[in-house]
């Protein structure tokens, strides 16, 4: 899958149930061929020769007619105008494309001088081809896109329960305080992991457009809190937590080799000394364990974070001492300590099924 959102914000457009797909749809049944730029830029309009203009709504019938004339059409950036029909695109001759067909060499070089979406209907082939800058997309069958969308979340399912179990027995551990961190980064590798598989699909949804929706649902009720568990990991376990944002960015961007290597993330998120190791004790903070206690704001949690520096100083506090934290009266103490416990039990539970 390409990596480039601002890509598949370009896909959504052409999605089923768009109008645009409708029209495109249409010309690729009549097997007219059509050149087709999403965009009036400047850069677009100094290259466009000649041709009709139009200014009129995109209709997915006015779309057809008018592919049926050998020039290209100019749509509006956000596709809701026809702008102009049969005109002459004059790219740089000098872009190197790896096309053959005509109409395809010009919409690759369109595309990449101008950076605007240029959508090309192989006449012959019978096939549409997205462009935009340097990025190249062939339109597959929907039947072909949820077939691959339906065997990725089987394979979130399995990745999801196996980040389950790393989570319970992480949750145990803390209780224990015996977490070392290649029981935490097991966690935030496996939590990447979902993260990317969930990713894959939702570019899946982009393609599907109206005929993703069964597929939006199921990973969304499949992704209900994993994101925000993989964050709280983070922000419990690195060495400089003002830096949550930044460590997130710089995991996104490694490749799935780079994601295996335990010991290169461990660097990368801020373990830096010499004798740290992957069989480094621990400690956490306690954001994670603390959120799952029913009404307890994230306010009150950081202050008990602030106040007590980590989980297990928080789990040893008196009533009478977490009852000191702002925020926190005798009533919140009691359920928090309560609270606490609760947990303590359903996890050393959870962990022995």
């Amino acid at each position: 899958m390409h990596k480039d959102e601002e890509f598949f914000k370009a896909i959504k457009m052409v999605a089923p149930g768009t109008r645009l797909y409708e029209g495109l749809e249409n010309i690729l049944r009549a097997r007219t061929g059509a050149l087709v730029v999403v965009g009036d830029s400047e850069a677009v309009m100094k290259i466009a020769d000649g041709g009709f203009r139009i200014d009129a709504d995109m209709e997915p019938a006015s779309l057809y007619e008018l592919a049926k004339m050998d020039g290209a059409i100019v749509l509006s950036s956000d596709a809701k105008k026809i702008l102009l029909a049969n005109a002459h695109l004059n790219p740089d001759p000098m872009i190197p494309t790896g096309e053959t067909g005509t109409r395809n060499r010009t919409a690759e070089r369109v595309a990449i001088q101008t950076g605007e979406l240029v959508i090309s209907i192989s006449q012959r082939r019978n096939v549409i081809t997205l462009y935009r800058g340097n990025t190249r997309y062939v339109m597959r069958e929907i039947g072909t896109i949820l077939a691959k969308a339906n065997q990725a979340l089987q394979t979130l399912q399995k990745y999801k329960s196996v980040l389950e179990q790393a989570l319970i027995n992480l949750s145990a551990l803390e209780f224990e305080d015996l977490v070392t961190l290649e029981d935490v980064f097991t966690v935030i590798q496996r939590a990447e992991m979902v993260a990317r598989i969930a990713g894959e699909i939702e570019h899946y949804i982009y393609e599907l457009g109206t005929e993703g929706r069964l597929v939006s649902m199921q990973l969304e009720e499949l992704m209900a809190d994993v994101e925000d568990e993989g964050l709280l990991v983070l922000r419990d376990y690195i060495p400089d937590p003002e830096k949550l944002e930044e460590v997130r960015g710089l995991l996104l961007n490694l490749s799935y080799e780079e994601l295996l290597d335990m010991t290169g993330i461990l660097r990368l998120v801020g373990y830096t000394g010499t004798n740290v190791t992957l069989e480094s004790s621990a400690t956490s903070r306690g954001y994670r364990i603390l959120k799952k206690i029913p009404r307890l704001p994230m306010p009150v949690i950081e202050n008990l974070v602030k106040n007590f520096g980590d989980l297990q100083r928080i789990l040893d506090a008196t009533t009478e001492e977490l009852d000191e934290v702002e925020g926190i009266g005798e009533v919140r103490a009691r359920s928090i300590k309560e609270g606490l416990r609760r947990l303590r039990e359903q996890v050393l539970l959870d962990r022995h099924i």
